[in-house]
Order: C-alpha cells, then structure tokens, then sequence
C-alpha cells in the first residue's frame, strides 16, 4: 500500500502478487451481460475495468463471502461521490494494482501559470518534469503527421499542443514566431508527454479547491484556485488531460455508423412538492398509474436542492410550506437561466384572487385549487406542457 499526492489529489495504490485478473473470463462475462459485444475492440486495460459493474462477477459458485458481485461496484460508487476514481491494472500470475484517486476539499501546492489562447491555467509542479524551450521551425517540424517523436535528455516524449487537449479552436500560433516556444514535460509511469502552452508566467502558491460532484465527469480538471485579483483559474491533471483527449480520438475513430432505430420509449418526469405526506402520496399514485416518473420534495429547499441535479417536464407546487413557501420556489425557478422555463402548476388551498395574482405574476403557468379532480389535473398537466412546447 502506497500512498501519495498529485496535484489536487491523493493518491492510494493498493497492489498485491496474487493470480491476477483473467482477462479473457472478464471478457466472456462482459459479452454474456450485454456490456460490449464479441466484435466490440476493447483494450486489456479497459476489460478489466468491467469488475467494478453492479452484480459483475466470474465466480463459478456463490459462497458466504463472494460470488455476488457485490464490493468493488460499491467502492467505486463512494468514490466517485467523493469526486474521485479507481483504475485497475493487473497482470496474470504476477498480481494487481488498484489506484484510487480522491481530491482535496482544500489544499494548498505549489502550481506553474501557464496561458493557453489567452486563457490562464495553473499545473501542479510536482506533475511536472522539466520545462524546455524549442524553436518554432522545430515545433512546426514535429507537428507533422509522420514526424518522430519529440526527444530530450535522450528521452522519447509525445508532444502536443496544449490547446488541442482543451478543445481551443486553432493550433499553436507559429508563423512569424522567433522566440522560443515554452514546452511543458510530465511523465507518469511509461508514459511521457511534452505539451506546448503559448507563454509561461511562473511559479506560484496556490490554494487547491475541489470543483463538487457536478465536474466528476470533467476529465483532466483536479480542481480551481482564486487569484489575488479575483480570477478563477483552474488547475489541470496533466497526464489526465492527455488520456481524455486520447480516449476521445479513439472514440471519433471507431465511432460506428449511424443506423436509424426505433425511438426509445422514455418516461416523463414530474416533481411534486407539498409538505403534505398523504398529498404527495395520492399525487404519486396518479401520476404513477399515468407512466409518469415521479419525485417528491416535502418542502421549497428540498425542492430546490434536488433541482440543482434533476430537471422535471413539469412541476406541481404547493404555496404553505415550511423553511420556504411555494412562492419562494417560484421566484428562485424563474431568476435560474437553465430552470427558468420550467412548465410549473400550483395547487393549493388558498384559492383566493390575491394569492392567484401574485402566482401569475412570478411566472406560474396555471393555478389548482385543493382538493384537485384527478381528471381536470391531469388535462390540465397535458395542455400546459403542450403550451410551453409551442
């Protein structure tokens, strides 16, 4: 057991010398689930990964203790709730290592500031192994396609341009250029990259802070860090950044051709919020028996919190609530540009006009007095969503 830091992450390398992983029973397996196909063209690397699917498992019998499938699915779920991830690479007969990388909430580290398209990005330095400088006409040279590979102190390094790993439109700028260009070197492991930035700007402490579960996805980004002026600025995984934009070539290569099929029945979503249990659960029975996928909130900051990870086709919300009222709700819907046109009903008891005109005011698509008839509320679900359509 290992453990280390890289960048905005620790590192925990957990290996053993056991059997190894059988790739090949992996394999079967994974073509006998429907998770890859027998032409499907995976990697040792990315086969083995397969182990940490819900229910997966190549035991041949069940026991107390294993068979189930039922460990590293789980483990993989915490972790990456913590934002992090598990690699696993083994060898036959010689043994299997696991790496897990989990962020820092906060931590402080030294980063290089580097400018990429007139945007600024920080590198942790201890991800990286040497800064060297290269003429344009060399650079221009080795970004060719059948060019070698880009040589230093007698070792190999796959050069790229920075710009191309972020998705920056245009490569590197090097016509009219005669001042050395910087190049960045980072190794880890066998593998070894030098990457091109436009300009370096030094060295600086930083303060690492974790960007929250919505950029788990995000790969090559380890976290973020404010400047003195106020600037976000986010740091980068190197070698990350490079496997990403690597998986993504392979993807765009063996992308498959396009072939028409039928459209895939999806459920509607509806989001009903009432501090009423018995209101909620008459609601969700009826809609439930609709086709509907249903999810409740007991009150406005329940509904709100799950809004920042769920988006409903409509949503039936009640006014007299606890921590925040309906109306509140309403307001904080509406200010949000990605929920801002969400079709929203309002059912409650306050019939009154007063309350009626303040609904319309803040945006409410139509207003239902309790108790509701399950038919009228129904058309009333269908002629709204129909409106917000057209």
């Amino acid at each position: 057991m290992r453990l280390s830091r890289e960048g905005g992450y620790v590192l925990l390398t957990i290996s053993d010398d056991g059997g190894g992983i059988n790739v090949e029973a992996v394999k079967s397996k994974a073509i006998e689930r429907g998770i890859i196909t027998k032409d499907s063209d995976v990697s040792d690397q990315d086969v083995m990964q397969f182990v940490m699917h819900a229910g997966f498992s190549t035991a041949a019998k069940l026991t107390q203790i294993s068979g189930r499938g039922v460990g590293m699915d789980v483990v993989n779920s915490e972790i990456k709730q913590l934002g992090g991830s598990v690699t696993i690479d083994s060898t036959m007969h010689v043994g299997t290592e696991f790496t897990i990388r989990i962020p820092f909430t906060v931590s402080i580290n030294r980063a290089l500031m580097v400018v990429v398209k007139d945007e600024t990005f920080a590198v942790p330095l201890n991800t990286i192994e040497g800064i060297v400088r290269v003429s344009p006409y060399e650079l221009e040279a080795y970004y060719q396609p059948d060019a070698p590979m880009f040589e230093y102190a007698g070792q190999p390094y796959r050069l790229n341009y920075m710009g191309e790993m972020l998705n920056k439109k245009g490569g590197p700028i090097l016509e009219g250029q005669v001042a050395l260009m910087p190049v960045i070197l980072a190794r880890s492991g066998d593998d070894s990259v030098a990457l091109q930035v436009d300009r370096v700007i030094g060295s600086r402490e930083v303060v690492v802070k974790s960007l929250g579960p919505q950029f788990n996805e995000v790969g090559g980004v380890s976290g973020a860090t404010v400047l003195g002026d106020g600037r976000v600025v986010i740091i980068l995984d190197v070698m990350a950044l490079v496997q990403n934009h690597e998986t993504r070539q392979k993807e765009q290569e063996d992308k498959p051709e396009i072939v028409e099929i039928e459209p895939v029945y999806q459920a509607r979503k509806i989001m009903i919020v009432d501090d009423s249990v018995t209101v909620r659960k008459v609601t969700t029975r009826l809609m439930e028996r609709q086709g509907w996928e249903v999810t409740t909130a007991k009150d406005g900051v329940d509904a709100i919190n799950q809004l920042q990870d769920y988006y409903p086709d409509i949503m039936l919300l009640d006014i007299e609530m606890p921590k925040m009222d309906g109306f509140g709700v309403l307001r904080a819907v509406r200010r949000d540009p990605r929920l801002g046109s969400l079709p929203i009903i309002m059912i409650t008891s306050r019939t009154g006009e007063k309350h009626k005109q303040q609904a319309f005011e803040l945006g409410v698509n139509q207003y239902l007095g309790k108790p509701f008839q399950e038919a009228n509320l129904l058309n009333t679900i269908e002629s709204v969503i129909e409106e917000t359509k057209s």
